[in-house]
């Protein structure tokens, strides 16, 4: 064994150059596989950490404008939504609905001190927490209390209270929206909300603001809807049901907006699913790359060495010791590299890590996380690598077949 080994370094060593490019190209290989898989698993995990938060068996309902005619009706017309369809909506599909919602909301003012803040304030109902993907950081939420009795009070994002307390806590305070007070009570937080709103009883925002009815979304948590399939059908009876009301065409697609999130979800995976095979299939031709170096070499080594193949041959070397020989040196040239390009794959994906691990896009009111725990499992990343030697193995084989089927004499004659 002492003897292969000190063969393969000598044999190596006469070709350091040239083992050293085919080296790199199998380390390369390897490298940019992990750091692809790194970067792929930072996109998955910052989407799957954001679905955890988020009610995946529910819908929002926006209203829109008719595209078509109906009974008479020109097109364009502008759709409205009332407290009464949310009724409607549970009293209709009170099998397929766990609980409906409606929020309706007002640009407003908000001013503490000599802290203002232009903001959407959100009239919700008790169920919020159950249909939106929100936690409670402080205090309380809305309660049937406060619907009850119309009640000032609030509950803000953990930025608005960053902006109007800056130098106080939030909770308890009065803070002045255009004329009228209300009384903070709680503070929610959501990491991926877009344009963070103040929310306020829903009866509150109807009675202060003349909003009278009128709502601007329904959201609703659903149950046994659990494929597409399903979905879909629960889609077109609801729009069914609410054209009869509002008297459109249930195929009109711009007269109501329909946003699944379950549906969403699946979309949101299967893209998932492409893009981890596609990292894969760059990987693998980028590993190859590597493999047809090391089998190139082994060619080239394998006709630089035909006389000393000839002359063991006629020394009475059997076959196999020098199909050994050959596979050995690939096996070598591949585990080595390999291993530097293993190591090297993780220290990136690591830096990654700690560079941009939990990268969130935040532009005042946009707030979501697009990039987290960019890092490789190390068993993926050792299959990965033995993967490249048995690959590298299989490299040498055929060279080392070709050695073996030489002829003393033949070699023998060989420059």
């Amino acid at each position: 064994m002492l003897d292969l080994v000190q063969e393969i370094y000598a044999t190596i060593r006469r070709n350091k150059l040239r083992t050293i490019l085919t080296g790199f190209s199998v380390s390369w290989g390897i490298f940019m596989l992990i750091v692809l898989l790194g970067a792929g698993n930072g996109l998955i995990h910052a989407f799957e950490n954001r679905s955890k938060r988020m009610k995946m068996n529910s819908m929002k309902i926006y209203p829109g404008v008719t595209s078509m005619p109906y009974k008479g009706m020109q097109e364009g017309r502008v759709i409205s939504l009332f407290d009464g369809d949310r009724k409607a909506t549970e009293e209709f599909f009170s099998d397929r609905i766990v609980a409906a919602g409606a929020t309706a909301n007002k640009s407003v003012v908000l001013a503490y001190g000599k802290e203002n803040l232009s903001i959407s304030m959100d009239g919700v109902f008790p169920n919020y927490p159950e249909l939106e993907a929100v936690d409670l950081k402080e205090g309380r939420f809305i309660n049937h209390r406060d619907m009850e009795e119309c009640r000032k009070v609030m509950v803000i994002h953990e930025k608005t209270a960053r902006t109007l307390f800056s130098q106080t806590q939030p909770l308890g305070k009065y803070v002045n929206c255009q004329g009228v007070l209300f009384q903070i009570v709680g503070v929610y937080t959501d990491q991926n909300r877009f344009s963070p709103s103040v929310l306020v009883p829903f009866a509150t925002l109807q009675r202060v603001y003349a909003k009278g009815d009128s709502i601007n979304t329904i959201t609703l948590t659903t149950k046994g809807l659990t494929d597409i399939s399903k979905n879909e059908v629960f889609e077109k009876e609801y729009r069914q049901m609410l054209g009869g009301i509002k008297n459109f065409d249930a195929s009109d697609e711009g007269a109501l907006w329909i946003w699944n999130r379950f549906t969403s979800y699946l979309q949101q995976e299967t893209a998932n699913q492409l893009l981890n095979v596609a990292i894969w299939v760059i990987g693998i031709f980028t590993l190859l790359s590597g493999i047809v170096g090391v089998s190139n070499i082994m060619l080239i080594t394998v006709r630089e060495r035909t006389h000393e193949f000839g002359i063991r041959k006629a020394l009475g070397a059997k076959p196999a010791s020098i199909l050994w020989l050959i596979i050995s040196e690939s096996v070598a040239i591949t585990t080595f590299f390999g291993y530097i390009g293993m190591v090297a794959g993780i220290l990136a994906t690591e830096y990654m890590n700690y560079v941009a691990g939990s990268h969130t896009v935040n532009a005042g009111a946009f707030s979501v996380t697009v990039f987290e725990n960019p890092t490789v499992d190390v068993g993926i990343a050792v299959q990965a690598t033995l993967t490249l030697v048995v690959a590298g193995t299989l490299a040498g084989l055929f060279p080392a077949r070709k050695a073996v089927k030489i002829r003393p004499i033949e070699a023998l004659r060989a420059d």
